[in-house]
């Protein structure tokens, strides 16, 4: 048990240490952005104009508002691409060690210490294992249902994970034009009010409102690039982990499990209770 929450505890701090070493890339590459503000030509002898560098904060306040939900599509997009960059691999559904460990209790018949030892061991691989064995004694159509719905159940339940990418891909470009709508409103707005005789000051308000759009499709791309990158991924280690389960109960001797109850599971269907003694007679009221 301590050794499971040590394990724990590290692939959390991994997935913390390279969402923060991808999110730390980002910025290095959108950080310095530059700008020049618009000035009048100068005339003969004057300065020249001065070059205001802009910040990544600076670009994040001339966003807007939508930049607050679009920062928080991009925490969620580093995070679950580390985390489903570990959950798919075959690797980590199906543990060298583990799978060997239940190769050897097959090999020497122990079908409840392998039941035991999957219990006692968290990834999908043990889990399915874990199932079918407690069917061995309903026969073989009842393992293999049982093989077929947990390797199903485990297909889903990442494949909606990989789904929330899609989600991001598709909502933080609209984050982005609602955004520049609302600031083109105000932009146009502002334009009412004071009238055409600065244009410079409705084109700098345009590349600011701008801004959302475009950050909302720096996190739109590779949101969709990792979501079919990920499924691929996981549709063949699910090939791979089915191959490998299946390899383990081949040739099982389903004549002589026939009625032994391997798990741990409780049973509740029971005679019915109008039967007596079991020969199909209604028992009296």
């Amino acid at each position: 048990m301590h050794l499971r929450k040590t394990a724990s505890l590290t692939k959390i701090i991994v997935r913390a240490s390279a969402c923060a070493m991808m999110l730390a890339g980002n910025l290095a590459i959108v950080a310095p952005i530059h700008g020049q503000e618009p000035a009048a030509p100068a005339a003969a002898g004057a300065e020249a104009p001065t070059k205001v560098e802009h910040t990544l904060m600076d670009r994040f306040h001339e966003g807007g508002w939508v930049m607050y939900p679009i920062t928080a599509c991009s925490i969620a997009l580093i995070w679950l691409t580390v985390d489903l960059w570990m959950r798919t691999g075959l690797k980590k559904m199906a543990p060298p060690n583990q799978v060997s460990q239940l190769q050897d209790l097959f090999r020497a018949g122990d079908y409840v210490g392998a039941y035991q030892f999957a219990k006692s061991n968290n990834s999908p691989f043990c889990d399915i294992s874990r199932v079918a064995l407690s069917f061995v004694g309903d026969g073989e159509e009842a393992v293999d249902n049982a093989l077929f719905t947990e390797l199903n159940k485990t297909n889903s339940t990442i494949t909606t994970r990989i789904n929330y990418l899609s989600v991001i891909g598709v909502c933080t470009p609209m984050i982005g034009l609602t955004g520049t709508v609302t600031g083109m409103m105000s932009a146009f707005a502002t334009l009412g009010t004071s009238g055409v005789g600065d244009p410079s000051k409705l084109s700098g308000a345009i590349g600011e409102v701008l801004i959302a759009t475009a950050s909302g499709l720096f996190i739109a791309v590779p949101a969709f690039m990792f979501f079919y990158f990920l499924r691929n991924r996981l549709q063949s280690s699910m090939t791979g982990l089915q191959d490998v389960v299946g390899a383990l109960f081949r040739k099982m001797p389903y004549s002589h499990l026939k009625d032994a109850h391997v798990g741990e599971e409780e049973f509740y269907a029971a005679i019915p209770n109008w039967v007596n003694g079991g020969e199909g007679v209604p028992a009296a009221a």
